[in-house]
């Protein structure tokens, strides 16, 4: 460790569509969603995270709501840079007379193009990242599993998070092929809001569909230990009375099997890419789950009878981006996959 070496401080930053997670020294410090709510009169923030998701859909002509980012990539550069910097603030380093200068290793979708790639460095830099370092979502969630991506051997990750599914076959240091499609989570919620409306006549927000996928969402239309209806509450739209609408898991299972389905073709086009050796590995170890969406009910099992290949969800699947950022943060002189 150098003279100054304490004068750079090293954060691994998971910058999801759905929640950023930012760890330092190991240990996750900020999980918020990745919301901010701006001032429209100064264009400053006013609230972020948790505190601007309470905010949102409630807000009146001098407040607005911003998710910066929409489907995996940076969709208002100013918005991101104010959350970013933000996030970094909430992180209480101890027995600091001066702002340290910042090392961050930082998570995005592998398909993303040259420009979202440039957009997530900007908007880093301007939040004050000195070195500023960035890993692929799948070859991040590997390392966050506990695989060996550098070994002779393949290994094939399925990252579900809110804006995009990551999918990839990794050996020996790199991502032999992949496959990025915008149909994650977020659209999983989506799909909820337009059954609501058409199936129920009944109006909800992005909160309360997000509240009924963790609630009831499930993959399967049969589960052996299936949760119980959820009473939702809204508009009629034909009426604007309010109604209650029970909801069985059974629904969503429904009204999400065209997004999943969409998933499982994605996984097939890369299998099809994967030579026969890395194939033989996959088959021999199974395919692991990770991301948010891989806590959707029976999902795991659904991917297994439809491909024939075991999947498993891994151990905290919502943290192996973030906690694979970190383990790349250690090892930066290591790992020739990261981006500068």
């Amino acid at each position: 460790m150098g003279l100054f070496s304490f004068l750079t401080q090293e954060l691994a930053i998971d910058l999801g569509t759905a929640n950023t997670i930012i760890l330092y020294n190991d240990k996750i410090m900020v999980d918020q969603p990745s919301i901010v709510a701006i001032d429209q009169s100064t264009g400053k923030m006013i609230a972020i995270g948790e505190t601007a998701r309470a905010m949102h859909g409630k807000t009146h002509e001098n407040i607005k709501t911003i998710r910066p980012l929409r489907d995996g990539v940076i969709a208002d550069f100013n918005a991101a840079e104010q959350m970013i910097r933000g996030m970094i603030s909430m992180i209480n380093i101890k027995n600091l007379v001066f702002t340290p200068s910042l090392r961050m290793v930082i998570g995005i979708p592998s398909g993303s193009t040259e420009v979202e790639i440039r957009a997530v460095r900007d908007s880093s830099e301007h939040a004050g990242g000195r070195d500023v370092y960035l890993i692929y979502e799948p070859m991040a969630a590997a390392l966050g599993i506990g695989l060996d991506v550098l070994a002779p051997e393949g290994n094939m990750v399925v990252d579900i998070g809110g804006g995009t599914t990551e999918i990839a076959v990794i050996a020996l240091g790199g991502i032999v092929c992949n496959k990025s499609i915008r149909n994650a989570g977020d659209g999983f919620t989506s799909d909820i809001q337009a059954y609501m409306r058409h199936q129920h006549n009944v109006k909800i927000g992005e909160r309360t569909a997000e509240d009924i996928k963790i609630k009831v969402g499930s993959a399967l239309p049969d589960l052996e230990n299936p949760p119980a209806d959820l009473i939702v509450r809204g508009p009629n739209l034909m009426t604007a009375l309010p109604i209650e609408v029970p909801v069985s898991y059974q629904e969503i299972a429904y009204c999400l099997d065209k997004s999943l389905s969409k998933i499982e073709s994605a996984i097939f086009n890369v299998l099809e890419l994967t030579p026969p050796e890395l194939y033989a590995d996959i088959v021999e170890k199974g395919i692991y789950l990770a991301g948010g969406g891989a806590l959707l009910r029976g999902l795991d099992k659904r991917l297994t009878e439809k491909i024939n290949i075991p999947f498993r969800v891994v151990e905290d699947p919502l943290h192996a981006v973030a906690r694979g950022t970190s383990i790349a943060l250690k090892n930066v002189g290591k790992f020739p996959f990261l981006m500068r």
